[in-house]
């Protein structure tokens, strides 16, 4: 396995070992002592998946006060995923990290806590796992506008399929005063 920085700190690409054959594939998914190493050492305390179709925008999302960490892979068909610094102070505020992920590819991305995070489906349809560090708290939920000017994510798609409250967020300038604090540690 690879885990490698990304320009943007705390978040991380991953690379499994993928171990394929005549019958198909095998990649171990998580193993707490390698993520602990590479300083991804929040306890994970949630499981989510998601199936959408081809289209499918979802984001860009995050919670205030109770933060998620989130690993994210696909399990079937391919996306484009997203990760957003929108910690206050910090160095890369506002800059974006877009990477393919896939069933062919089994990537994984670290988001970590003061991320807001998106994706779209490229593929017919995707199956998409999230490991959380944080349970999901619906009074802590917020939203970056997926097609905020000031950051031009360069999303692949430009008509998505989207949900109401994903069409109704704010930019980024309009939220100032709901989002979190970078921590320099």
């Amino acid at each position: 396995m690879q885990i490698t920085p990304t320009p943007l700190k705390g978040l991380f690409q991953i690379e499994p070992d993928v171990f394929g054959d005549a019958r198909g594939k095998f990649v171990e998914i998580f193993r707490e002592s390698r993520y602990d190493a590479a300083g991804i050492d929040k306890p994970f305390v949630q499981d989510n998946f998601s199936w959408s179709v081809r289209g499918t925008l979802r984001g860009l999302h995050y919670q205030l006060a109770r933060p998620q960490g989130k690993l994210v892979m696909v399990v079937k068909g391919t996306v484009f995923d997203v990760a957003v610094d929108i910690r206050q102070g910090s160095p890369t505020f506002g800059q974006w990290y877009g990477v393919e992920l896939s069933d062919s590819n089994m990537r994984q991305l670290y988001i970590p806590p003061g991320f807001a995070h998106g994706f779209c489906v490229l593929s017919e349809d995707a199956g998409f796992l999230y490991k959380c560090t944080d349970v999901y708290s619906p009074p802590d939920e917020r939203g970056i506008l997926w097609n905020d000017p000031a950051l031009a994510i360069a999303w692949p798609v430009k008509t998505p399929l989207l949900s109401a409250k994903d069409q109704a967020y704010k930019c980024l300038a309009d939220m100032r005063t709901e989002l979190p604090r970078y921590e320099s540690r």
